[in-house]
Formats: structure tokens, C-alpha cells, sequence
């Protein structure tokens, strides 16, 4: 009896919860991923097109958000035709063998600026974990969630122009989706 009656308000609960929470699906129109390399004699900007994923966010507790990114890595463009040929071979991304990559949340916290969402990302094969700020709002029915942040290139076995190619590699993320 106690048993049934703990699952009948867990299930109470979740569903309180899930009523609440409100989801997002996340699109490259309404979500925009760009990145900035840098070298010692200029830098190069690009992106990602073809996005899809979906949040879901309870209005009053960020720290509750769940989502989840699928990025098309063909989708890939740069300032540079050339560069962004590049950047699809074996040398960098290796589209052909690594078609998509990914970026799941896994912890959001509350900070003074907004929040630090915290997530694995995939990308070559290999997944590690990393933490960005960010400042994310809900009103009404949209979501915005703004992030700039770095990772380390060599993270995930993107070694090629050592010395020549700044291992940090900037990256930003724009979301402003509507239900």
C-alpha cells in the first residue's frame, strides 16, 4: 500500500512537472552555432546551417532544462570557400566519417551573469564534457539563450597547423526559438 501510494504521487509529481515545463524545437532558423579561429596573421569565422534539437524548460527553474543538439557537420561554412573545404576533410571535422555531432545538457546552474550550462559535447567520435555561460530568458513563448565560450580544439584530435593555429577556437551560440 505504502509502495502504490509513494508511485501515485511520484507520477503526481512528474506529471505536475511535465505540465509545466514547456518545449522548444530548435531549428538552424532559430538556432545559430558560429565559431572563430584564430591564427598569428588574421582569424576566419563560420558555422553550422542544419541544426535540429529540442529544449525544454520549466519557466521558473532553469535548472530543470533539458536539451539537446544534433549538429549536421556538412552543413559547415566559413568566410573562405577554400577554409571551408578544409575544414571538411580529414584534417578537422572528417565530414565524411563524422557526419554529425552533438551536444546534450547535462547540469544547468544559476550564476550572478545568468547561467552555466554544463553538457557533453561529440564532435570526431569523441565525447567530452564542458561548461559554458550563458543568459537564457522565457517570455512568454519564447526562448533566448545566448552563450560565448572556448574549447580547446585538440579535445577531440583536431591537431592539424599546430603552432600555426590557435588551439582555443571561440564559439557562440544564439537561440531564440518560439513554441
Amino acid at each position: 500500500m505504502l509502495a502504490r501510494t509513494l508511485l501515485t504521487l511520484a507520477s503526481a509529481a512528474l506529471l505536475c512537472v511535465s505540465a509545466s515545463a514547456e518545449d522548444f524545437k530548435l531549428t538552424g532558423d532559430n538556432t545559430k552555432i558560429t565559431f572563430t579561429g584564430t591564427k598569428k596573421d588574421g582569424k576566419h569565422t563560420g558555422g553550422f546551417k542544419t541544426v535540429t534539437g529540442k529544449a525544454i524548460v520549466a519557466p521558473k527553474d532553469f535548472t530543470k532544462m533539458a536539451l539537446e543538439l544534433e549538429i549536421e557537420c556538412d552543413s559547415l561554412y566559413t568566410d573562405d570557400d577554400k577554409l571551408t573545404g578544409h575544414l571538411k576533410s580529414p584534417d578537422f571535422f572528417g565530414v565524411k566519417d563524422n557526419p554529425k555531432a552533438s551536444f546534450k545538457v547535462t547540469k544547468v546552474e544559476n550564476t550572478k551573469e545568468g547561467v552555466a550550462i554544463t553538457g557533453d559535447l561529440t564532435l570526431l567520435g569523441k565525447t567530452k564534457s564542458i561548461t559554458a555561460p550563458g543568459v537564457m530568458k522565457l517570455d512568454g513563448e519564447t526562448l533566448t539563450l545566448n552563450s560565448e565560450f572556448k574549447i580547446d580544439r585538440n579535445d577531440w584530435g583536431m591537431t592539424y597547423g599546430k603552432g600555426k593555429i590557435d588551439d582555443l577556437v571561440e564559439v557562440k551560440i544564439a537561440i531564440a526559438a518560439k513554441k
